[in-house]
């Protein structure tokens, strides 16, 4: 621990003397360098254990009072509290954040459905195969409960008391197994609905809506690598990561199936069709296996449902064409002749004749005569023609033919059905059965909330209140709702929804008194003076933003740097939703880099005495190389977090 401090102290005292030696001399300052030494102060202060939200309120207010004192000390104390009170109504105006509440809600309800146990365990069976299973589950079971909580505290403590003491007693390494559980927690802070994507979200003036479609492909690729490490690292060192034992694969099998497996066959499918029929089935209730044979169908049944959805959409008729009805000749040009005629003889404006072509006498009247007479069946003709087009019988539009693609995805889903079959034993029934009781309501939630708001069926504010009604449900689901919880539930709630409210305050405050004393405007010139490329300001930024990871948090990092950084980008040509997906995959070093990492203590608070906390930060060391992997990734390939957004929103 001695270390983490000096290391600590030692930060400060470097953004101490940096302030001092890089600011001019104190009869040489202007209200610019007054702005910079703010922002060093805040820095220290919140290092030293001030809290955030009144440590940006209180420095805000004391160094606007300062720019303002210094244009008109008459009324320096009444601008500063007009200016508190403006900036804390533009946040409760402030529409996006309703949502925060909401998934936080959601987030604690499901912590307390006791789901994540179940979840772990089915998860731990269902990979029991491949290398480092247990750390894999680990890092998926994060992955999803992170992405219906979001709060990543209760993620790193609870698979702390559930997967740490499971992947010690199997033999794998502190340091692998400290590193899966914080970096796997950590992914609700990447991976939609987050609240951190919100907060950027409203300070940045980006659509939340595009962030989580941007934020998707990303997460589940840094999810991705994460599975990639540990199944390598248990290839190369079985010793940190030891295959799973026999007697910890055994899945206790109902009496029905072991029944069926003896008598009839180990396969599902043949095993209870050939138990229904005739009389094998008479040592296992009837009701049982059709229970256990519709279960069994799900997947293909599913398989049929979404294939069906997809073979309508793409073979739906196209649109008709709309056709301009057809007027028929002369009749419109003989209402108007008429009309015309009419409108000269009430006016009395005939046109004259010139002298010597008067046409003789009765030429007018045959001429008018003979134009009456071609007009009656054109008029005639028009309602026919109504008549006939309205008795004939309108033909249905056909269906488009299904591509080549299509045809092929179903063979292919075809194919993998049979090999999954093929393979369907009664002891994978068994943890298909854990996976529906508890990954699969899990995921519908997600998608539902997720699909919502990706597809523009919902605000986040709505999709938000409808995840919280799905929490509820959960909970009730499995029996957990009651008082005791509800009201943990909305206790918790209200601390942290109050503690980000009052960071927005804090930070417009700050934001403010930044801008009044022109320190924004000292830092653009700055930056635009360094004559950098849009590359070079990109590396540059994130450099700061990785570096700022190890003595604060995320959220300070949004609330404090993201309004200096976000004015610069449409110099840069840079685009402020993929400059936030880039943010955001390098704010998870926020919680993995010392000597703040509140992941590891999260849980060192829940770890056995003889689990350091340098061995937890060593364990968390390769899994933030392979974050700022993914953030190049990200960079070279912008695709992964841009086309979804482009495809949805174009």
């Amino acid at each position: 621990m001695k270390k983490e401090v000096w290391f600590g102290l030692t930060i400060m005292a470097l953004v101490v003397l940096s302030a001092f030696v890089l600011l001019p001399a104190p009869s040489e300052m202007t209200n610019g360098h007054l702005g910079l030494l703010m922002l060093a102060l805040v820095v220290v202060a919140i290092m030293l254990g001030f809290p955030t939200a009144f440590t940006l309120m209180g420095m805000g207010m004391i160094f606007a009072w300062i720019a303002y004192k210094s244009q008109n000390p008459d009324l320096a104390v009444q601008q500063t509290l007009d200016l508190m009170v403006q900036r804390a109504y533009s946040v409760m105006s402030n529409d996006v954040l309703i949502s925060i509440p909401l998934f936080v809600f959601m987030g604690y309800l499901i912590e307390r459905a006791n789901l994540i146990e179940k979840l772990f365990k089915s998860m731990h069976l269902a990979m029991a195969r491949v290398p480092g299973s247990l750390a894999v589950a680990t890092i998926v079971t994060c992955a999803i409960f992170a992405t219906a909580t979001g709060i990543v505290g209760a993620v790193v403590t609870l698979m702390g008391l559930l997967a740490l003491p499971a992947m010690l007693r199997a033999g794998y390494s502190v340091q692998l197994s400290a590193g899966a559980i914080t970096a796997g927690g950590c992914l609700g802070i990447l991976i939609p609905p987050s609240v951190m994507l919100i907060v950027y979200g409203a300070t940045a003036g980006v659509s939340v809506v595009k962030l989580y479609a941007g934020a998707f492909f990303p997460g589940l690729m840094l999810a991705t690598l994460y599975v990639l490490y540990v199944v390598v690292i248990a290839k190369i060192k079985p010793s940190m990561a030891p295959p799973m034992s026999a007697e910890d694969r055994i899945v206790p099998l109902p009496a029905f199936a072991q029944v069926v497996s003896k008598e009839v066959s180990s396969n599902v499918l043949p095993g209870l069709i050939g138990a229904i029929k005739g009389k094998r089935n008479a040592a296992v209730p009837m009701r049982e296996l059709l229970n256990h044979l519709g279960i069994a169908l799900l997947p293909a049944l599913a398989v049929a449902l979404i294939m069906g959805t997809i073979y309508l959409k793409v073979t739906a008729p196209l649109p008709p064409e709309t056709v301009e009805g057809v007027v028929a000749m002369g009749g419109e040009l003989a209402d108007s002749a008429e009309t015309s005629e009419e409108g000269d003889n009430v006016s009395g404006l005939a046109e004259p004749e010139a002298e010597g072509l008067k046409p003789p006498p009765g030429t007018a009247e045959v001429a008018k005569a003979d134009a009456v007479t071609a007009a009656e069946p054109a008029k005639d003709a028009a309602p026919a023609a109504v008549s006939a087009s309205a008795e004939s019988p309108v033909s249905p539009a056909e269906r488009e033919p299904a591509p080549t693609s299509f045809w092929i995805a179903l063979a292919s889903c075809a194919v993998a059905l049979a090999i999954f079959y093929a393979y369907f034993s009664f002891v994978r029934l068994e943890i298909f059965k854990m996976l529906l009781g508890s990954f699969f309501p899990l995921a519908l939630m997600i998608l539902a909330v997720l699909g919502t708001i990706v597809f523009g069926l919902a605000t986040p504010t709505e999709a938000a209140a409808m995840g919280s009604l799905g929490g509820l449900l959960l909970a009730a689901a499995y029996r957990r709702l009651n008082y005791v919880v509800l009201r943990e539930s909305v206790y918790l709630t209200a601390k942290t929804s109050a503690m980000v409210c009052w960071l927005f305050v804090g930070s417009s405050i700050f934001s403010a008194a930044f801008a009044l004393l022109g320190g924004q405007e000292i830092i653009n010139t700055w930056v635009l003076g360094m004559d950098l490329t849009p590359v070079q300001f990109m590396i540059l930024a994130q450099v700061v933003i990785f570096l700022l990871g190890w003595p604060l948090e995320w959220t300070e990092i949004i609330v404090i740097f993201m309004p200096i950084f976000i004015p610069l980008l449409p110099h840069f040509g840079i685009d402020p939703l993929f400059f936030g997906l880039l943010v955001a995959l390098n704010l998870q070093t926020a919680f993995l880099s010392p000597p703040v990492a509140m992941a590891a203590f999260y849980l060192k608070g829940v770890s056995p005495p003889h689990v350091t906390l340098n061995q937890i930060f060593a364990g968390m060391l390769p899994f933030m190389a392979i974050q700022v992997f993914a953030i190049v990734l990200l960079y070279v390939f912008p695709a992964i977090g841009m086309w979804l957004p482009e495809v949805l929103y174009k």
